[in-house]
């Protein structure tokens, strides 16, 4: 994402170096909360969707220079378990263990892994438990799910509430759900995609778009109407592990394609609308 920031900053003094500066109204958003869903920022973030006709975002692209295309929407969810503490040798059969309840929750939560093509459940955390001499009151867990499109998304959030429902069928068990969808999926903008693959072309540069599970802050500017392209960042590989890496011959590579895509929505050399 460093790499992505001087992209950025190199092409937009490229771009108003050049004749057609004037010709483009730019705004620069910069967000720390990105990576756990952009809770804060994502007022900051819709109300720029509001206010602008496209969106560029400097995320990385992948090592052969791959762009995202759709992407799937994201949710986050907190699990909560309640049980009753009893001793485990004097008075277990009194206990009520969330331990237990949690674990058969997040069997059936993985259960429904498979069942919708492109929908993925993945349990993250675990938390609960004490001394083994007590039954365990209480017990959470955080997940993420991903999906591909709306109707995944509803037949998700009824997966929930019947899994939720089935544990609470339990004597002395109560279990909470919280959280929920915080981006939803992110559709292909054919034409903004065609004009950044031609804006490839003119440098002898291909610029192909795959459609991937993970999401950005791209997927909140189109929930709100905003045609965007992300990915147009530095390449690069191993992400969010200690290995990530850029490759620097990316660096000048990438912010001349976005200075040129700056040049020509500045001189007009564009489609008049990229919607959808």
């Amino acid at each position: 994402l460093k790499g992505g920031l001087a992209v950025m900053l190199t092409a937009l003094e490229a771009l108003e170096a050049s004749p057609w500066g004037q010709g483009v109204d730019w705004q620069i958003l910069l967000n720390p909360d990105e990576e756990i869903g952009s809770p804060g920022s994502a007022p900051f973030l819709a109300e720029a969707a509001r206010e602008r006709d496209i969106g560029l975002v400097f995320e990385p692209a992948l090592a052969d220079g791959t762009l995202a295309g759709g992407r799937k929407g994201s949710g986050n969810w907190t699990a909560v378990v309640r049980g009753r503490a009893a001793h485990a040798g004097r008075e277990h059969h009194l206990g009520r263990n969330a331990v237990v309840a949690l674990a058969g929750f997040v069997t059936a939560l993985d259960g429904l892994n498979g069942q919708r093509q492109g929908v993925t459940v993945n349990p993250a955390r675990f938390e609960g438990g004490g001394p083994t001499n007590v039954v365990p009151d209480r017990a959470g867990m955080r997940f993420n799910i991903r999906v591909q499109d709306a109707a995944q998304q509803a037949w998700v959030e009824a997966q929930l509430i019947r899994l939720t429902a089935e544990i609470n069928a339990r004597d002395g068990i109560q279990l909470a759900l919280h959280g929920g969808f915080g981006r939803p999926p992110k559709p292909r903008f054919p034409t903004l995609f065609q004009f950044v693959s031609d804006c490839g072309r003119q440098l002898d540069l291909p610029v192909r778009f795959a459609d991937t599970g993970g999401c950005c802050d791209g997927n909140n500017l189109a929930a709100h109407g905003l045609p965007n392209v992300d990915t147009l960042g530095v390449r690069g590989g191993a992400i969010h592990s200690a290995d990530e890496y850029l490759l620097v011959d990316s660096l000048v590579e990438r912010a001349r394609l976005s200075a040129l895509l700056l040049m020509r929505l500045g001189a007009g050399d564009c489609p008049e609308d990229f919607r959808l």
